[in-house]
């Protein structure tokens, strides 16, 4: 018999967390860019509440602006410290205040076209793999100008799964240069990161306290300390890559996809 208030009997719970800043060095204030008619944040908001496995979905900032803006269009807003280094330092701090969460997803703030799709895909690699404490996804990349865009983070992983690296550099790199036939292989051979991972809460808290790792600073990817401290990152493969915003012409192009729906 079993009982919903016992850990090990009830369904693990999830809880969506959005990191977001207001410092942007190279697109000024841009979750709270409304061309649209929403702040960039509340695009990415709505979509992780699309999500069928979470329980929850909250933003994680240190400023005002962002809180007072997510408060506005009836969101949860959580202040953290502006000390914070990275993302996902800053869901970890959500988590310490969430003893009752088993499962914490980051969803990065400037990808205003996750879907929920994306994210019960993230979170269903730890409900299937009991044995794994992080998880992402990826798509297959085929065009030849994300290739070498260190704005497009790439990875490898191997046949379990398990990613072997993360970088803003082509990986695999062919000796022989990228032919159409690599373009197009099957299964494919490029694959692009999204912005999302999915953390067990005791992984979490111990990722938030180690220091910041050489691979991790070289590359400015997160999720590099946790392979270089040994741990393993399950990676799943779905259609289609989201696109985020780091530019005034992305954001640009964005506003045009949404006008056109």
């Amino acid at each position: 018999m079993s009982c919903s208030c016992c850990p090990s009997c009830r369904p693990p719970r999830c809880q969506i967390v959005i990191p977001a800043r207001l410092a942007s060095t190279r697109l000024p204030r841009k979750m709270l860019l409304a061309e649209t008619g929403k702040p960039l944040i509340q695009h990415v908001w709505e979509g992780a509440c699309r999500s069928k496995l979470a329980s929850g979905v909250c933003v994680a900032t240190d400023d005002d602006e962002i809180f007072q803006a997510v408060q506005n269009f009836g969101g949860q807003a959580v202040m953290t410290s502006r000390d914070l280094t990275c993302g996902t330092e800053r869901v970890a701090a959500v988590a310490a205040q969430m003893p009752d969460v088993d499962i914490f997803v980051n969803v990065q703030g400037d990808e205003p076209e996750m879907t929920g799709e994306t994210v019960d895909a993230t979170i269903s690699l730890l409900l299937k793999h009991p044995e794994a404490v992080m998880a992402t996804v990826a798509a297959p990349l085929r065009q030849r100008e994300g290739l070498n865009d260190p704005a497009c983070v790439k990875v490898v992983f191997d046949d379990q799964q398990r990613a072997l690296y993360f970088s803003r550099s082509l990986i695999p790199y062919p000796r022989d240069g990228v032919t159409d036939e690599l373009l197009n292989a099957e299964p494919p051979l490029f694959y692009q990161h999204m912005g999302i991972y999915a953390y067990r809460r005791d992984f979490l808290l111990r990722y938030a306290a180690m220091p910041r790792t050489s691979l991790e600073k070289t590359e400015s990817l997160e999720q590099l300390r946790a392979l270089q401290n040994g741990f393993s990152i399950l990676v799943g493969v779905v259609p289609r890559s989201s696109i985020g915003i780091d530019t005034p012409e992305d954001y640009a192009a964005f506003v045009r996809r949404y006008q056109s729906r």
